[in-house]
């Protein structure tokens, strides 16, 4: 058989995922949503928080080299997986479309409720959903909600997109939106490091409440890493260390910022 019909049927039989595994890891490149404290943040000269200790620490037992790589707002992160320019993203939910393209680690990091966030002079009776019918919301790009409520949002609710939440916290203070969908414990800690506790309330129930995962680029050679690094998250989560690990950080942004 001529050599050039063998390397065409070669390509059509092995899965270009397969070939991608077969790359060389050479590092691990680590990003993640800039703006999601205490789970990670950008705090002007890199990416730190609670799920980037938790990855380079996991990467370091291992002895995978890596590199933490601040690319902006969450969905240019989401479009440097989908293109293979980073390998893996440190924490976020795991949603049906976000898994065309990334494969996620077996053991969750966090529980992460979401929240609808007011300003506390214009609060409103909120006892699920429905009640957001007909008011102007806010979210911040990128992010999803699980557990139905993405789907429940496109359907019935008005919200427009900022790139940075606290795009949408001043747009609640000149009362160009009516209320902020976003991660409790990020709203939370937001407020806590802006000094405005008095200005703004999270309203009871959550919005949903599910887990962050890590996860990895399905295209990335560095994925066949990804059984080792479940079994050193679950030795990591039995030992109690990720709990510790998101106590240090929300205590950290609870503290002034000179003493940071």
């Amino acid at each position: 058989m001529p050599i050039l019909i063998r390397c065409v049927l070669f390509l059509t039989l092995v899965p270009l995922a397969a070939l991608s595994q077969e790359k060389e890891c050479g590092k691990v490149v680590i990003s993640a949503d800039s703006d999601y404290a205490p789970l990670q943040w950008y705090d002007g000269k890199q990416l730190t928080g609670a799920s980037i200790e938790i990855a380079t620490t996991a990467l370091s037992a291992l002895g995978i080299p890596y590199e933490v790589r601040y690319v902006g707002p969450f969905h240019r992160v989401l479009k440097s997986a989908q293109s293979g320019e980073i390998d893996m993203i440190s924490s976020l939910k795991d949603t049906p479309e976000r898994r065309e393209y990334l494969t996620y680690t077996s053991v969750a990091l966090f529980s992460n409720p979401i929240a609808i966030f007011v300003a506390r002079d214009k609060k409103f009776n909120y006892a699920g959903w429905d009640d957001l019918i007909g008011k102007k919301g806010g979210v911040t790009l990128g992010n999803q909600f699980g557990n139905g409520f993405d789907e429940f949002l496109r359907k019935n609710l008005q919200v427009q997109a900022e790139q940075k939440a606290y795009m949408n916290f001043k747009k609640l203070e000149l009362r160009r939106i009516d209320y902020l969908i976003t991660g409790y414990y990020s709203g939370i800690a937001y407020l806590a490091t802006s000094g405005q506790n008095d200005k703004f309330v999270a309203l009871k129930p959550y919005v949903s409440e599910s887990d962050n995962f890590i996860a990895m680029t399905k295209s990335s050679p560095c994925i066949k890493h990804l059984k080792a690094l479940n079994l050193q998250l679950d030795t990591m989560r039995r030992e109690g260390k990720l709990k510790l690990i998101l106590d240090k950080h929300m205590a950290l942004l609870a503290q002034p910022a000179n003493q940071r």
